[in-house]
Formats: structure tokens, sequence, C-alpha cells
């Protein structure tokens, strides 16, 4: 017989309106946590939403070993990747973009005039990454995510 308490530690339903934002936040967009250690007791994934502010880029740099999954409810998502951000590709609602540990990468919102809705899943709940001292091919200008999470440390 096992002696979990499936009730407080089995299945949890995170409301959408019970998210919570109290996250690294970056200029040009806002996270909200809907899965991680704090709202369902993971330990080994985070998931939540991601508001990307019109025209917002970041800059080049890679997760680690962390893989993560972005999938577009509105608007027009831009990834550039490779050693030198020479790959690109577009995704819109509906569709799923999947980035590789330590893959080089730029995102991009690729709409000027409106926001880009997405849900983020990543398979660790380290906020990690590594910003490259490479050239970015869509210059980041006002928009550059810059905090806690995209932070100005060169590798």
């Amino acid at each position: 017989m096992n002696d979990k308490d499936w009730k407080s530690e089995g299945v949890k339903v995170i409301k959408g309106d019970r998210l919570d934002t109290n996250t690294p936040q970056t200029p040009g967009m806002n996270r909200a946590a809907a899965i991680n250690h704090a709202t369902a007791g993971a330990n080994k994934l985070w998931a939540g939403t991601v508001t990307i502010h019109a025209d917002a880029k970041t800059g080049a740099h890679h997760h680690g070993a962390l893989e993560s999954i972005i999938y577009i409810i509105s608007g027009q998502a831009r990834m550039r990747w490779g050693e030198k951000l020479e790959f690109v590709c577009e995704a819109g609602p509906g569709d799923f973009i999947y980035v590789p540990p330590y893959v080089p990468h730029q995102e991009i919102n690729a709409k000027s005039e409106e926001p880009l809705e997405c849900i983020l899943v990543r398979s660790d709940q380290e906020p990690v990454v590594v910003n490259l001292d490479i050239p970015v091919v869509e210059d980041p200008g006002e928009t550059l995510w810059i905090d806690p999470i995209h932070a100005d440390v060169k590798s």
C-alpha cells in the first residue's frame, strides 16, 4: 500500500488568473509562471506565459543545458540561430519552436505594432542565459531585453 496523500501530492490545476508574476521580468516582455516549484511542486520543469512587446528583440545568447519549447498563441515570432545567427525561421499562432541546449540564438517579435503572446516551457527552473559576444543580425536598439535572465554577461 502506498502512503502518499494523492489529494495533496497529485494532479494540480493552476488557474489562468492565478499565475505567478513574481518572476524575473525583462524590459520589452512580461512573464508569469504557471508551473514551477512554488505553484505546483514541480522540480524539473518551468512553464508559463510570455508577452513580448512589439518590435522587441534579444541579443545573441544560449540557455546552457536547458531545452526550451515556445508555443505561439498570437503574433509572429522570428528566431535567428547559428554561430553567426545565419539561420532564420518564423512561427505564428499554433506553431511550436524547440530550442536545443547550447544553440546560439536571438528571439524577435517580428511585428512592430503588436505583442507576441507565447507559452514557454523549460526543462529546468534555473534562469540560465549565457549572453554571447557575437554580432546580432537584427539590432535590438531600444528594446534589448536586459534583466537577471538576459543579463549583460559575455562568454
